[in-house]
């Protein structure tokens, strides 16, 4: 865990000081930080439409999935990072 904080650590050191970690990304960070291969965009425009994901979800996911892929240790996130990532979004209850 403390490998994917430094790879974090050492990501951000040359831009903006107020961002630490992968959770801190804004949009412009996100686009930089997050690109996905094609296989990664087919499953994010899949789920964006099959759970009706707003921007702020998607963002959030990439940002989750980013964290995911540093924990094993890979420079771009893959699919089974964002699959990760998906299956940890909270289930709605439907009344």
């Amino acid at each position: 865990m403390q490998a994917a904080r430094d790879v974090q650590q050492k990501r951000f050191s040359n831009g903006s000081s107020d961002i630490i970690c992968n959770a801190d990304m804004r949009v412009g960070e996100i686009r930089q930080f997050c690109r996905l291969q094609d296989e990664g965009q087919s499953l994010m425009r899949a789920a964006m439409t099959q759970l009706n994901l707003s921007a702020r979800a998607y963002h959030r996911i990439l940002k989750l999935a980013r964290t995911i892929a540093d924990l094993t240790g890979s420079e771009e996130i893959q699919s089974v990072h964002l699959a990760e990532a998906l299956q940890y979004r909270p289930k709605l209850l439907l009344s």
